[in-house]
């Protein structure tokens, strides 16, 4: 096992487990974030989920350039791509629970867009991110291109992807994709605390209001508000709706069923 997953109090974990080459990853690893990511979609008791590397020196750097897969032609490696992206995240739109990368180091490559395809980043000061492909010859196809340009202003994107470079993450933090930096030695109480925020809120709304975010960010906004899906319907209509208000009404915490 390269990765490491555990659920307590309705938090999952994820934890890439490679810090010998910096939890870079191989075929095998991405193997199991795919099942993990599979794992998580089908387990409602999973509200939030954290997602880390290994160590205090990466997050992740991406794929394993001494692993096989490498040997491949660019074209060949293209044709493999898994379509929902790097670490089977990147791209992934039906993961419907909130993520936090809890981002300890190096973010790079496949690393950043793993990053990407998160909802909440929380990152140490000495954290570095960078979408590093053209440096060794190659494309960020797995997800990287593609969320960069949609997130940030299009100077800004281009100034990340045409030079390869490694940004720290206080100028991701000003570019707005990060949601906080910290102090190595805060990093695990600003994720708690985000973590907790997220409990607070219902979990149905918090499904619904992802769902309607990933599969609607083609649409215009007048398109996106009339789309009726299925999580926003079941929101609506769910014991914690009515848990929520009634704890509203009662001023108490609310206790949330969860469906």
């Amino acid at each position: 096992m390269t990765v490491h997953y555990a659920v307590d109090k309705h938090v999952a974990r994820v934890t890439i487990d490679r810090p010998e080459v910096l939890n870079a990853v191989d075929p095998a690893t991405h193997r199991e974030l795919d099942e993990i990511w599979r794992r998580i979609e089908d387990d409602r008791s999973v509200r939030v989920v954290v997602l880390t590397g290994a160590g205090d020196r990466s997050f992740c750097v991406g794929a394993d350039m001494s692993a096989a897969a490498v040997d491949k032609t660019g074209l060949e490696y293209w044709a493999d791509l898994d379509p929902n992206g790097f670490g089977a995240l990147a791209l992934r739109d039906s993961l419907d629970v909130p993520v936090i990368a809890r981002v300890n180091g190096y973010a790079l490559g496949g690393g950043m867009e793993m990053v990407l395809g998160c909802d909440i980043v929380i990152a140490a000061d000495h954290a570095r991110f960078g979408l590093t492909e053209p440096r060794v010859g190659r494309l960020p196809l797995d997800g990287g291109i593609a969320r960069l340009v949609r997130r940030v202003p299009h100077t800004q994107a281009m100034g990340l992807l045409l030079t390869g470079r490694r940004a720290p993450a206080a100028e991701l933090h000003r570019m707005g994709l990060v949601n906080e930096v910290v102090p190595a030695a805060e990093l695990d109480a600003a994720v708690d605390r985000w973590v907790a925020d997220v409990l607070a809120c219902a979990p149905t709304s918090l499904r619904a209001i992802k769902q309607l975010v990933q599969r609607t960010e083609h649409l215009s906004a007048r398109e996106a508000q009339a789309q009726r899906l299925p999580a926003v319907i079941a929101a609506l209509s769910s014991a914690d709706s009515v848990e929520g208000v009634r704890a509203f009404q009662e001023k108490r915490p609310p206790v949330w069923p969860g469906e």
